[in-house]
């Protein structure tokens, strides 16, 4: 069950700057929390609009403010803060680890959701249409140029239907 801690810093990444910011801004509000949002550094236009949106519906700007900036700046500041309860953070495992740190050197008891991406996989068996499997293998994997948190990583393809559909993935992949 989610109660309210406080508190919560959400920093968003560059590619779904609109979805993963307000997903998680709509996420910390609903279970009771104020929230600090600091964008990527690339769309900061994009959260302000956003903001000012949600501040238009009805959300205190006492209850939601926007920090943009840099990461490195802002957003190392505010997940340093003592007054900070939790941190919502989607990016790299690299930067998840820095503010986890921060976290447990200036408030222990803050919590950090950070989601940082997956070895996300698909598995092919011979009961699987080929051409359905290879529009999806590439969908996933290429477009957005992988930068997708859901992007396919691994590929299992069972042994007896191997070859015809690497044969037609190798022709989708060299198309696009």
């Amino acid at each position: 069950e989610a109660s309210a801690r406080g508190v919560f810093i959400c920093i968003s990444p560059w590619n779904f700057p609109l979805a993963i910011f307000t997903g998680q801004i709509a996420a910390a509000l609903v279970t009771g929390n104020s929230v600090i949002a600091k964008p990527a550094d690339q769309t900061p236009l994009v959260a302000a609009r956003a903001v000012e949106l949600m501040h238009s519906a009805g959300v205190p700007s006492g209850v939601l403010a926007l920090a943009p900036g840099s990461g490195a700046g802002i957003g190392a500041a505010l997940c340093a803060s003592p007054g900070v309860d939790g941190v919502c953070f989607t990016g790299s495992i690299a930067t998840a680890q820095r503010i986890d740190r921060s976290l447990a050197a200036s408030n222990p008891n803050a919590r950090l959701i950070a989601e940082t991406g997956g070895l996300n996989a698909m598995i092919v068996d011979s009961t699987a249409l080929h051409e359905q499997a290879v529009r999806d293998i590439v969908d996933s994997a290429f477009r957005s140029a992988g930068q997708r948190c859901s992007a396919l990583r691994l590929l299992y393809v069972q042994e007896d239907v191997a070859e015809d559909l690497l044969k037609m993935l190798y022709g989708s992949m060299k198309e696009l």
